[in-house]
C-alpha cells in the first residue's frame, strides 16, 4: 500500500516524524511537506511563483508552499504512482468545529480528497503534545482496517485523537463538528521601531459542544472522527434567494 503523508506545521515536526515512523511498518511512505509551519494556511494554493522541491537526509521532500501545494504536486506530477491514501498530521494542536476551516492540516487531506484520494487528516487534542504515539498507534490500526476492508470513495475524514497515553483512550466516536465562540480580538502591540502590529487573537473557546461534537468525544477521552465533505451550497436558502431576487 502507497501512502502520502504530509502536514501543515513543516517536515521537520515531531508528529509527521512520529507517524511516518509508525506508517512505513505496515506501508509504503513518501513525505511531501511544508519546508517550514504553515498552520492556518487553510486550501490556498501558491499560483504567483513556482515551487521547488527539495529532500531532506531523512528521505522526507519538502516544498517551499502550502500543505495544499505539497499534496497537489506530489499526486499531480512528482509521484510516479498513485497514492492509495493521503494523511495529514499529526497535527499539534485540535482541528474542530471552526478549525476546520482554517486548517492547514484538513486542507492538505482535503487536496487528496479533490484528487480522487481517501484522505485522513488527524490532529491532537492540544498544543505541546505528550503523546503523539498515541495517534500513530492509532493510524496505523485505521490504515491495517483499510487493507483489509477498502472504505469506498470518496472519503475525507478529519480524526481528532485526545493526547493522553494510549491505554486510557475509551474507544472511537463518529462525530460531527461542534462550534467555537468567535475568536478573541486581535491583539495590538509596537514594533521597537513603533510601526503598529497585530496579531490574530486566540480561537474561541467551544460553543456547542454538546453530545455527538468531536468536542465532547475528545473531553471523554474518546477518539473522533468526523467525515467531512465540500460541498458548501447552502440548499435550505435557495428558494428564498430565488424569491428576493425576484423582487
Amino acid at each position: 500500500m502507497r501512502i502520502l503523508l504530509s502536514n501543515d506545521d513543516g517536515y521537520f515536526a515531531p508528529g509527521l516524524n512520529i507517524l511516518a515512523q509508525h506508517l512505513s511498518k505496515v506501508a509504503d511512505i513518501v513525505v511531501v511537506a511544508p519546508e517550514r509551519d504553515r498552520s492556518g494556511a487553510s486550501n490556498s494554493l501558491t499560483l504567483d511563483r513556482p515551487l521547488s522541491v527539495h529532500k531532506a537526509s531523512n528521505g522526507f521532500y519538502y516544498v517551499n508552499g502550502t500543505p495544499t501545494d505539497c499534496v497537489h504536486l506530489a499526486v499531480t506530477g512528482l509521484l510516479d504512482e498513485l497514492p492509495d491514501m493521503v494523511i495529514s498530521g499529526i497535527n499539534d494542536g485540535a482541528n474542530m468545529g471552526d478549525d476546520t476551516i482554517y486548517s492547514g492540516t484538513v486542507a492538505a487531506a482535503t487536496e487528496g480528497f479533490l484528487l480522487g484520494v481517501p484522505s485522513f487528516a488527524v490532529s491532537m487534542s492540544r498544543h505541546g503534545v505528550q503523546h503523539f504515539e498515541t495517534a500513530a498507534r492509532f493510524m496505523v490500526s485505521l490504515v491495517e482496517r483499510y487493507q483489509q476492508d477498502r472504505f469506498p470513495p470518496p472519503v475525507l475524514l478529519n480524526i481528532n485523537v485526545p493526547d493522553v497515553p494510549f491505554d486510557q483512550i475509551q474507544g472511537t466516536e463518529v462525530t460531527r463538528l461542534g462550534k467555537r465562540h468567535k475568536a478573541e480580538p486581535v491583539i495590538k502591540s509596537a514594533t521597537p521601531r513603533g510601526q503598529t502590529v497585530y496579531w490574530i487573537g486566540a480561537a474561541g473557546s467551544a460553543q456547542d459542544a454538546g453530545e455527538g461534537t468531536d468536542f465532547n468525544a475528545v473531553n471523554q477521552n474518546r477518539i473522533s472522527i468526523t467525515p467531512l465533505q465540500i460541498d458548501l451550497t447552502q440548499y435550505s436558502q435557495r428558494e428564498q434567494v430565488k424569491n428576493w431576487l425576484a423582487l
